[in-house]
């Protein structure tokens, strides 16, 4: 469904992204990790479009989305995505902010995009919360949000670029069991994270990203098992480190603690 092939990207003379290379099926879940500066973030940014790779080609359900002449505008309506920072529009509540979207760029009735949202936000458990703003949620919840404002425009894959980096602790495990549901659901993704629990959990594949390049791939068994490369496993070590407790719920399966 997703093919990225030999993506470069530089900013200046910073060379960010080498020839970064991979494909996406229907409903499956690929985890990209590896060190700060490594370059996942400009990857996102470039499968949607946001920052254009300087060489290299991405297709989307067979259409090459960095052709010239393309229309961005409709291939950002396909691909989702959900920030570190949650990004909602403080003035407005949750609903709103969920069909905004839809309303103006899909261009439905407002009827219809407040029903949608609904849905939507539904998904992520937060329904009854439709009517507050952003200032009355947590941070938690108003990523929750996020994720309904991407899931609403109905797209054929969501990006999540580091979406708990921003959380307190014990607000983690709420957005974390969000996105195992919609893993779960069949929802296509593509997840920057460091939560290694999550990526045990729900990965088809994890991609470990250094320097610019895949220097690992694999199925969540080889890289929890037995990992190639000594910087792999020490990186890993790292998180286990930092980020163990979550690890630790979604490896017991224990997920009502995690809601």
């Amino acid at each position: 469904m997703l093919r990225i092939h030999n993506l470069y990207k530089s900013y200046d003379d910073l060379e960010v992204l080498k020839g970064i290379s991979f494909e996406l099926a229907r409903q499956e879940v690929k985890v990209i990790f590896g060190p700060s500066g490594s370059g996942k973030s400009t990857l996102l940014r470039c499968i949607n479009m946001l920052d254009p790779p300087d060489e290299g080609e991405i297709f989307l359900s067979g259409q090459n989305i960095t052709a010239s002449g393309i229309n961005l505008n409709s291939v950002r309506t396909k691909i989702g995505m959900v920030f570190q920072h949650f990004n909602l529009f403080s003035h407005l509540k949750a609903v709103d902010n969920v069909s905004i979207g839809l309303r103006k760029v899909k261009k439905l009735p407002k009827e219809v995009a407040q029903k949608k949202a609904l849905e939507a936000l539904d998904r992520v458990r937060l329904k009854d919360w439709a009517n507050h703003y952003p200032a009355q949620l947590s941070g938690g919840q108003q990523q929750r949000v996020g994720i309904a404002r991407a899931l609403a425009m109905e797209p054929e894959v969501i990006l999540f670029d580091e979406p708990t980096s921003a959380l307190d602790p014990e607000l983690i495990g709420e957005v974390l069991q969000t996105m195992l549901d919609l893993a779960k659901s069949g929802t296509t993704m593509i997840v920057v994270t460091h939560e290694m629990g999550f990526a045990r959990a729900v990965a088809s594949e994890m991609i470990y990203i250094g320097d610019g390049v895949v220097e690992e791939r694999g199925t969540p068994q080889h890289f929890f098992t037995s990992p190639n490369s000594d910087r792999v496993k020490r990186f890993l070590n790292q998180l286990n480190t930092l980020y163990g407790t979550h690890e630790q719920l979604l490896q017991t399966g224990d997920e009502e603690n995690y809601k």
